[in-house]
């Protein structure tokens, strides 16, 4: 059995992502923004673990990947957790888990929630610095930095979700996508063994798409990690900050 990073577990999509996991036998720590987001003591029971910190913050970010660096070397890490309001979704979306990403253990498999909405995205990378990264583009940018970790971490698989506009808390009660298929590629990417491609993929229920063109840059790659990694103080391959 797999053991599995699941960020922003206290409901949602990643919540039901970690209850499917744990379904499924595997050795599942939950990230939630505090302690009291975990109203189901039957539930705290099954988790291997719990990290807790406010990703809208550098220094909590960096408390997070220290609480996880504890349980070892994970094989999966879904960076779930994002909001769709500004100025929070510049931090919450892309700065933090490229801080976790950049801070943790290379894990064997590393998958990164992003949206259809990131084909509407900006590549003004200068929106981080200004405060003004709209959710689009919060997730272009994810996206485009799941992919540049495809082809630069040799042996470290790295795949972007689109889950669907599915009715979560953030999605709305109308929205028409199933609520199920939601959940379901990030923990299938987690832990099937016959996944095509093997890396570099973006899935919108267990097919791949082609995503945005932007987000297959090279130079865009480039340039976004150059952005991240001056606008945190933080070198993509910097575990020894921890």
């Amino acid at each position: 059995m797999a053991l599995i990073l699941v960020t922003g577990a206290s409901s949602g999509l990643g919540y039901d992502t970690a209850h499917a996991l744990a379904d499924e036998g595997h050795d599942v720590v939950v990230h939630v923004r505090n302690r009291a987001r975990l109203t189901d003591a039957d539930d705290t029971a099954r988790w291997k673990g719990v990290v807790t910190g406010e990703l809208a913050k550098l220094d909590e970010i960096r408390g997070v990947a220290r609480q996880a660096s504890r349980f070892g070397r994970f094989d999966a890490v879904i960076h779930n957790a994002g909001t769709m309001h500004s100025p929070e979704a510049g931090i919450v979306n892309v700065v933090a888990p490229y801080v976790l990403t950049a801070l943790m253990d290379k894990p064997a498999r590393l998958i990164y929630l992003s949206s259809s909405m990131h084909r509407t995205g900006s590549t003004d990378l200068r929106r981080l610095a200004d405060g003004a990264v709209s959710y689009s583009d919060s997730k272009l940018w994810v996206t485009a930095l799941a992919l540049a970790l495809a082809s630069r971490w040799e042996g470290t698989s790295s795949h972007a979700v689109d889950p669907g506009w599915v009715p979560t808390r953030m999605g709305g009660p109308s929205a028409p996508d199933d609520l199920t298929a939601g959940h379901q590629t990030q923990v299938w990417l987690a832990t099937h063994h016959d996944v095509t491609p093997s890396t570099g993929g973006y899935w919108y229920h267990r097919q791949v798409q082609a995503p945005h063109p932007a987000a297959q840059d090279e130079k865009f790659q480039a340039d976004l990690i150059h952005v991240l990694e001056s606008h945190t103080g933080v070198p993509l391959d910097d575990r020894h900050a921890l």
